[in-house]
């Protein structure tokens, strides 16, 4: 998915402000730690996220959006830009209402209005701007097509259905947690904050390394994407590596830009360029010949209902309908920038509705036109010089904005979790900090270069990094952590009254008695537990299954003739020799 800030008009704003009461001194805490520098339990995040549930349930009733279902989608674009200014009035009107008081164990002279003023004011998003931003997306669209090659119209439409319903409920479950376990106390920021509540430091640090793997190899697979384009441009008469280095640079260039409010309006005009292309390719290949030059095999036009090939080349092709579900990654963090996450599943059902009609849509009407001859991505499969052209044109420039900005998010995770907390590096808001940020954009691109030139093969490329990252985020580890959650929760009711004075002494034995064991696993929640087990299980082996065969099928394609080398110069794409 496309990353972007999730309040590009009331960012501004919330900088400020922010800023302000940072020269103020105030205190806004960047960890989930108590005072003794211990991890908070359980029972703590979730004492201090019901006050902080209630607190935005009282200020719905005070902003109301209105809830008639018929006008919510007609008025979502309508009404996002003006409800992000109000929640950020709101936030701002909340601390000047609140009775000052020392904030606990916090180390500063900042009142508890104060905080949650400054705290709320980078909560702003409404659920509408959410679903404008879920369902931005660079890869997903463009690679259904191929997957109906690879299955066939049954088993194609089919894993759309069953993916889209687990992807809904593990986006259910991460809202979810966020709601039980999320205060302004102790915020929850990122996939990896989530899973530290529940499974402690290992967990987090498993699921940034993963985030940045993927992030890294989004950006390769664009430059990939945008070096097949530009070849086809040049009429493959420009060596393909160069025409990678081409965007690299350009990358290297553009993600110079640290903050992400920065790259608001460029991206929200990314979204309407791959609207376009999806369009103008839908138009085109209903007009034009496939293109033949692309693939290294001649005939009619084929569909098939069932295709029956090597389970290897399916599941590749299954992990590209991956692709479009797979931005559960960044639930969390769009929760954390919504002022009242609670309407999170707004966002959710709309853009999980509109990625399941529409992208199958596209994927079922360019399959049905061109069969074995689909191309990914979808556009650079059209036939005709100046209509392939004019998409190439427009996607190129959607495809460096959105690597841009998974190249943005992919250096800030990178450099906060490794650089600053165990190297030591400083913080990006100072003056050193910034000159680290800068190198670390170079390294980071030249990464993504060598796994875009390295492995020239978009399909594959693109279908191992969804079975080892993407599959994990929204489908493996939802599960996992409600698993995780849910037996803490039972495990509690043994326990005596929790008192947020002494939140540890309550508990009347810990994880290495049996007696805690039986009463997470032996209570009513029991075959919730299992069901949740066996899918993560399930969904673990789909995931190594799919991973083993995208590496097969990428050792497979360096040893068959024709196919384009690393760091050569002939394209994927012309296979006309």
């Amino acid at each position: 998915m496309a990353f972007q800030p999730a309040a590009v008009e009331a960012g501004k704003d919330s900088r400020v402000y922010l800023s302000e009461k940072k020269e103020q001194d105030a205190y806004v805490p960047e960890n989930c730690h108590v005072p003794d520098n211990t991890m908070p339990n359980l029972e703590t995040c979730m004492y201090y996220a019901k006050i902080q549930r209630d607190r935005e349930a009282l200020s719905a009733k005070n902003d109301a959006e209105g809830s008639h279902w018929g006008s919510l989608i007609s008025r979502t674009f309508k009404r996002s830009q003006e409800s992000d200014k109000r929640s950020v009035a709101s936030a701002h009107s909340d601390g000047k209402n609140v009775a000052p008081s020392s904030e606990e164990g916090g180390g500063a002279s900042v009142t508890a209005g104060e905080y949650r003023a400054a705290s709320g004011a980078l909560r702003t998003a409404t659920w509408g701007s959410v679903f404008y931003l879920i369902t931005t997306d660079i890869l997903g669209p463009y690679s259904t097509p191929w997957a109906f090659q690879q299955v066939g119209y049954g088993p194609g439409v089919a894993c759309f259905f069953v993916f889209g319903i687990l992807a809904a409920y593990s986006g259910f479950l991460l809202w979810w947690m966020f709601l039980k376990l999320d205060s302004e106390k102790y915020p929850i920021k990122s996939f990896g904050d989530l899973g530290q509540r529940i499974y402690g430091r290992w967990f987090r640090h498993l699921c940034n390394i993963l985030q940045s793997l993927q992030l890294v190899f989004n950006v390769g697979i664009i430059i990939l994407q945008n070096g097949q384009g530009l070849s086809q441009m040049a009429k493959f008469k420009l060596c393909f590596s160069v025409c990678n280095l081409v965007w690299t640079l350009a990358g290297m260039v553009l993600g110079q830009i640290r903050t992400l409010q920065k790259f608001g309006s460029i991206a929200n005009i990314a979204i309407w360029l791959n609207i376009i292309t999806l369009i103008m390719t839908m138009a085109f290949v209903a007009n034009s010949a496939p293109n033949y030059t692309a693939v290294p095999f001649a005939g009619p036009v084929m569909t098939l209902g069932i295709n029956l090939q090597p389970f290897q080349n399916q599941l590749n092709g299954i992990m590209q309908i991956v692709f479009s579900y797979g931005g559960a990654m960044i639930f969390v963090e769009f929760m954390a920038e919504m002022r009242r996450p609670m309407d999170f599943w707004k966002a959710m059902a709309y853009s999980q509705i509109f990625i399941f009609v529409v992208y199958m849509f596209f994927g079922l009407f360019v399959y049905t036109y061109q069969g074995q001859y689909v191309v990914n991505p979808a556009n650079q499969g059209i036939s005709a010089y100046g209509l392939q052209t004019a998409t190439n044109a427009i996607s190129l420039s959607a495809g460096l904005i959105a690597a841009a900005l998974y190249g943005n998010i992919g250096v800030k995770v990178i450099y906060n979790n490794i650089l600053v907390e165990i190297f030591g590096f400083p913080q990006l808001t100072v003056t050193r900090g910034k000159y680290y940020f800068a190198i670390s954009v170079l390294v980071y691109w030249s990464i993504a270069f060598v796994i875009g030139s390295a492995i020239p093969q978009f399909s594959n490329l693109s279908s191992l990094i969804a079975a080892v990252c993407i599959f994990q985020f929204t489908y493996t580890f939802p599960p996992f952590m409600i698993l995780g959650y849910c037996m803490q929760l039972d495990a509690t009711k043994g326990d005596g009254e929790f008192d947020i004075n002494n939140p540890h002494a309550h508990r009347v034995d810990t994880w290495r008695d049996l007696s805690r064991w039986k009463r997470a696993f032996l209570t009513k929640n029991a075959f919730f537990n299992v069901w949740n087990f066996l899918l993560t299980l399930a969904c673990l082996s789909c995931a190594i299954l799919s991973a083993y065969s995208a590496v097969q099928a990428i050792v497979t394609a360096f040893h068959t003739s024709g196919s384009a080398p690393s760091f050569g110069c002939k394209s994927p794409l012309d296979n006309s020799a």
